[in-house]
């Protein structure tokens, strides 16, 4: 591991290897992003309803908002970032898409990201990672030209 924060992708065998299970999150706790704001991220990254079909996990020191006791989700994380750090075609991809990715630092927190509801710094967020593998990929460019406005879906 190195200590600055990078982000590489890996061949699938080596992604399952390592982050199959959700014992392998670091942190204290571990919790799965409930399924309504998983609707709520689908609505935000403008991919169709249902499109993400498979566990969010995250993990940290402590599962909730400490201010306003919002359980944090990806929903959270995926906001925040979305606020100058990726764009959110990017990020569908990396949910939605074929490729594995790892980050290669030490767990530290993850930083900038925010409580959705009441806008408060969240400290603490060590993980988070999906296995989106039941996704139906031949539906995946029809998703990428819908997020850059190429197409209509019902």
């Amino acid at each position: 591991m190195t200590s600055q924060r990078e982000t590489v992708q890996v061949e699938p065998d080596l992604f399952r290897a390592v982050y199959d299970s959700p014992a392998a999150l670091p942190g204290r706790h571990r919790w799965t992003t409930p399924e309504s704001d998983v609707r709520r991220l689908e609505k935000l990254l403008g991919i169709p309803p249902r499109s993400i079909g498979a566990p969010l996990w995250v993990s940290g020191d402590e599962p909730d908002c400490p201010k306003c006791g919002r359980r944090v989700t990806w929903y959270d994380i995926v906001s925040s970032a979305l606020d100058g750090v990726h764009d959110r075609t990017m990020i569908a991809m990396v949910i939605l898409g074929d490729r594995k990715y790892v980050n290669t630092e030490v767990p530290d927190a993850i930083p900038n990201v925010r409580c959705s509801d009441c806008h408060t710094a969240i400290d603490g967020l060590r993980s988070f990672k999906c296995h989106n593998w039941a996704y139906a990929f031949e539906a995946l460019e029809k998703v990428r030209e819908r997020m850059s406005g190429g197409l209509e879906v019902s």
